[in-house]
């Protein structure tokens, strides 16, 4: 299981992975934009 943490903007509330190093933002255009199925390197 996946722990969250809730990140806070200008549109709201949205849940951002804890270990990610996003924000908001960058958590809702993962979620609406999942175009390539690409993911970026762990290093």
């Amino acid at each position: 299981m996946t722990d969250f943490r809730t990140e806070h903007d200008s549109m709201g509330d949205v849940q951002v992975p804890a270990q990610a190093y996003y924000g908001a933002q960058t958590q809702r255009a993962v979620d609406n934009f999942p175009i390539s199925g690409w993911s970026l390197p762990a290093d």
